[in-house]
């Protein structure tokens, strides 16, 4: 009778607890701090705990947009690394960057909840630091995220940043040189397009990170993960059924497009919120330079969003039947 696990199941169960803890956090810390705050407010004498922390709060307000509160040990830990196992995520690089410049990385596709670019550049457990020395990463999220006190500092504590206009022009602007801002451009829109084998990206009328780089005169890299929309199913309702008009009412409402997605659960076999374990391989492609122009034209901007368009194009066509992608599959950009 096997009486303890083994070291091939201690590995497993870490991985997964890796994945859980990040997957859930956001519900959960969310959650918690929402609950707690109202029972002591309404049910206890020690609603000045609730006026402290939002005082700090709006205290502490602009740090997401000035560089945020990086830790490095926070970026290290090894619970990161059993969440990039779990995967396995992998980056890989085309080319190497100097770090006398900044760079503005653009990442497809979304996904559902943009796992890798999380373990890639929000922690050390792909390698970042040594693939690209001397490159600081900044992975620029929802602000909103930054309304929800503990939650913010716990992504702060990783290098995340907002990703308003604001948050850019400062990295771009006082944070000297070797900086990489991280976006990705589809946002929560391309969420409906997150299903196993697409290639689609909302990407036709996303042009604010152009017309940012040519501001600054800083390069843009496409980069591209394959396996990013392997990681969830969705179910998708037929057009004009309840489901259906519940998405697009709460779309209208919101400008959010809510999926019906699921992934897998604590057992291999059963249905939950965790993501599929299947390998994620990130292609970060070649600098595009970009001249700096403070005011450019609408005409120059749309000139480099084609440029860029064209040259992640050419990334994922060079790349894509590594990946089990057929080769008459191309890129759908909407």
């Amino acid at each position: 009778m096997k009486l303890l696990p083994s070291k091939m199941d201690l590995k497993t169960a870490l991985e997964v607890f890796a994945v859980f803890q990040w997957t859930l956090s956001i519900v959960m810390i969310i959650t918690t701090v929402i609950l707690v705050n109202l029972y002591l407010v309404v049910f206890t004498p020690y609603w000045p705990v609730t006026v402290l922390i939002l005082t700090w709060l709006a205290f502490d307000w602009k740090t997401p947009q000035q560089g945020g509160r990086r830790v490095n040990c926070v970026r290290n830990w090894k619970l990161w690394k059993h969440y990039s196992d779990y995967f396995p995520l992998k980056l890989l690089k085309t080319h190497d960057i100097s770090p006398s410049q900044n760079y503005i990385l653009v990442c497809h596709p979304h996904g559902l909840m943009s796992h890798s670019y999380f373990g890639h550049f929000a922690t050390e457990s792909s390698g970042f630091s040594k693939i690209f020395p001397d490159i600081t990463p900044y992975l620029l999220t929802l602000g909103a995220f930054f309304w929800v006190p503990f939650f913010r500092d716990y992504l702060m504590c990783s290098g995340c940043c907002s990703v308003s206009q604001s948050s850019m022009d400062f990295l771009l602007t006082h944070k000297g040189t070797g900086n990489m801002l991280v976006v990705v451009v589809g946002g929560l829109a391309e969420c409906r397009y997150s299903l196993p084998g697409s290639t689609t990206l909302v990407l036709k009328n996303r042009t604010g990170f152009v017309r940012t780089a040519l501001r600054h005169g800083v390069a843009l890299i496409p980069a591209y993960s394959f396996g990013e929309t392997d990681l969830y199913n969705q179910y998708i309702f037929p057009p004009g059924s309840l489901g259906n008009r519940f998405q697009k009412l709460f779309q209208r409402m919101v400008h959010i497009y809510p999926c019906a997605f699921y992934g897998r659960g604590f057992t291999e076999n059963s249905r939950g919120l965790l993501p599929y374990a299947r390998p994620v391989t990130t292609i970060v492609g070649k600098p595009l330079p970009v001249p700096k122009i403070e005011n450019p034209s609408q005409e120059m901007v749309a000139e480099y969003h084609t440029l860029y368009t064209d040259a992640l194009c050419k990334l994922f066509d060079q790349h894509k039947t590594r990946f089990g992608i057929s080769e008459t599959q191309e890129l759908v950009i909407a």
